[in-house]
């Protein structure tokens, strides 16, 4: 094994803000006794994980959505473009997964390309883009729950209901859903593939059974024409309009070629979640092997489970006439099929069960990484003796998500942006090539083809989909990462284990 500083290009970059932590260290910190986290999991667990935070209610909602109002039934194309841009992402992921089998995903593989502080900074941002993430799919599961026991006379007093319609409430549903699957995180990532493996097993069910059933309805009529013609695009003003426009002037319109890519832009938020396998690396048993294995494989499954629900839904109704939403469900209605159409409302409350959790499992282990190397409170990177799961930050942020979730408004769901990820798609990207010149001698159990060519490829499709988010999401974005600053500077430099080693280097 290589010494703790790696090569001489390593040991320049060992001080300052830029310090990287060599993958040898990173991996003989996962053997600290205090710090280790137990080996449970198999490449059908992680890929079970992937199709479980993927594949959510957008699968029920989005694909009509956007079929009606920006690509027609093309949108079939928009998620096959979608799920090649994530693709190349995926291939950067999985060689740093397979190289760097270590709790964090884009944390941990930034800290040993980039440095310290982008390491910060996307630890950061993916920390509370996932809590974020999981407290307004726990408040969209509490609704689909109270609609059903609505529909059987059961009622919960209007203060413990949530926010909604204007009704100041405390959601209690969705904080017990919280509290429930965190205590499911405590005892063991075992018994949480387990739970997730059998909800993903009754989520794709009902998608395969919508598609089995939406088949022998579909009317060839309907797909014409399959692009419909370009017009242009309505666009708020200000902040609301898409940085590109902002920037650059250009006019956005819908339908049509570029309707499809526009669209793109859009449905590739259905598949953001795929990279949180990356946060399991290091509870696999044979990471180099089976991590790239969950990441590629849990794509491949949702990509074709997209497309083919999104070509089921425009071949039952003219995509004109679907409804934003539920649109597969009216679909159904529509045609006669009420049935169908609670057993999508109930996939759609099962599915969410599981996209909670996973985002709970990659948050915690990201937290729980950054707190290893000092840059957030030690004492949160402790292992449970006996389950061998980060207990500590595990609870801490599942109390934090639950209270979020009591109080989050339903209306926050109208639009979460995952910016962040895109971000951490292009940090990874670029990592992976810098660690290919730094660090050529490392094994890598898995190769992303065509280096440097891919990883710039995916670097230029995030930044695409990101100048199309709204301006105001780039301003949210700014605020947050200013605060990461504020506080890696004060707390997180100083306390940096890999700051203070490389000190005690330096007087020896």
């Amino acid at each position: 094994m290589s010494t703790q500083h790696g090569t001489p290009h390593d040991s320049r970059r060992n001080r300052g803000l830029f310090r990287t932590k060599t993958v040898e260290q990173s991996i003989l910190d996962t053997e600290e006794p205090e710090h280790t986290l137990k080996k449970s999991l198999s490449a059908f667990d992680l890929t079970v994980f992937g199709v479980g935070v993927v594949i959510g209610t957008g699968i029920f909602v989005l694909t009509g959505k956007i079929a009606k109002e920006q690509a027609g039934p093309a949108v079939a194309l928009s998620f096959v473009v979608a799920g090649v841009v994530c693709a190349l992402a995926a291939l950067c992921y999985a060689e740093f997964a397979s190289t760097v089998p270590v709790a964090g995903s884009a944390y941990t593989f930034s800290y040993a390309s980039l440095g310290e502080l982008p390491a910060w900074i996307i630890g950061w941002d993916l920390i509370l883009e996932l809590a974020l993430g999981c407290a307004v799919v726990a408040v969209g599961w509490s609704g689909y729950i109270r609609s059903l026991m609505d529909s059987v006379g059961w009622h919960l007093p209007a203060g413990l209901a949530g926010t909604h319609e204007g009704h100041f409430g405390f959601d209690l549903l969705a904080c017990v859903l919280v509290l429930v699957l965190t205590a499911i995180l405590v005892f063991g990532m075992k018994l949480s593939s387990r739970v997730t493996a059998v909800v993903v097993g009754v989520k794709v069910t009902v998608v395969l059974l919508v598609i089995i059933a939406g088949a022998f309805l579909i009317s060839g009529a309907n797909y014409e024409p399959f692009v419909p013609p370009s017009e242009p695009a309505p666009s708020g003003g200000g902040l609301s309009a898409p940085l590109a426009q902002l920037m650059f002037g250009f006019t956005p319109s819908n339908f049509g070629t570029m309707g499809i890519f526009a669209a793109a832009a859009v449905v590739f938020f259905a598949f953001i979640g795929f990279d949180i396998v990356a946060t399991a690396a290091e509870e696999t048993r044979n990471p180099q092997r089976d991590v790239p294995r969950g990441i590629l494989g849990s794509l491949a499954i949702c990509t074709v489970l997209y497309v083919a629900v999104s070509v089921v839904v425009t071949g039952m109704e003219k995509y004109s006439k679907l409804s934003t939403d539920a649109p597969l469900a009216d679909a159904f209605k529509d045609l006669g099929k009420p049935f169908f159409a609670g057993v999508i409302s109930f996939g759609a409350a099962v599915g969410l069960t599981s996209v909670c959790m996973i985002l709970l499992l990659g948050q915690s282990r990201v937290f729980f990484a950054m707190s290893r190397d000092g840059l957030l409170p030690r004492v949160f990177s402790l292992s449970h003796p006996k389950y061998g799961t980060p207990y500590r930050s595990t609870i801490v942020l599942g109390v934090v998500v639950a209270i979020a979730s009591g109080f989050t408004s339903i209306d926050v769901l109208a639009e979460l942006v995952n910016i962040g990820t895109l971000f951490a798609f292009v940090v990874v990207a670029i990592g992976v090539v810098l660690l290919r010149r730094s660090r050529p001698d490392l094994h890598r159990a898995f190769r992303t083809p065509g280096v440097p060519v891919v990883p710039m490829l995916s670097v230029l499709a995030s930044v695409w989909l990101m100048l199309n988010l709204p301006a105001e999401t780039w301003v949210r974005f700014a605020i947050w990462m200013a605060a990461g600053f504020c506080v890696y500077f004060v707390y997180g430099r100083t306390h940096s284990r890999l700051g203070r080693r490389n000190e005690q280097a330096g007087k020896g």
